[in-house]
């Protein structure tokens, strides 16, 4: 990966460890099923409660809310500004397909190549799958979006 995007990546990173898309857990809307996980990485401390809300109308499942509240290293709380924003108002499906693809990026220890195509922002997380202590840091709130679709199902 060149520099320039490396760059570029961390920055993303940067700017929504502090810009926090969906940071505060709000009500879902009226009439949608709701999940909530909380999650922990004993090993950093790291820490996510998510609130997922899907929304079923003529047999297709949207992702109507998602909200978490959390606190951790830049990594986890970027990550899971990132998923907010990518995660609203997809099919239920499509959604957990985007959770196995950045499962596969972040277990890859860097041999996988995001793409940015498929993954948006999430891409920016590309360099932190080589580093097997932060994975677990990168991928606690999608973990957490899993389980919460589970729970809302």
């Amino acid at each position: 990966m060149s520099s320039d995007l490396e760059q570029l990546y961390q920055q993303i990173i940067l700017e929504h460890s502090k810009l926090r898309h969906g940071a505060g857990l709000v009500e879902a809307p009226e009439g949608d099923k709701v999940g909530e996980s909380h999650m922990l990485n004993p090993t950093c401390g790291d820490e996510i409660t998510l609130r997922a809300a899907v929304h079923q109308s003529q047999g297709a499942q949207t992702l109507s809310s998602i909200s978490w509240d959390g606190q951790g290293c830049s990594i986890s709380m970027a990550s899971a500004s990132v998923l907010h924003d990518l995660g609203l108002n997809l099919d239920r499906d499509e959604l957990l397909k985007l959770v196995d693809e950045f499962r596969t990026v972040m277990r890859s220890r860097g041999t996988i190549e995001a793409d940015e195509e498929i993954l948006g922002d999430a891409a920016a997380f590309s360099g932190v799958s080589k580093y097997p202590a932060r994975v677990k840091c990168a991928m606690l709130a999608w973990v957490a979006l899993e389980e919460a679709l589970l729970a809302a199902n």
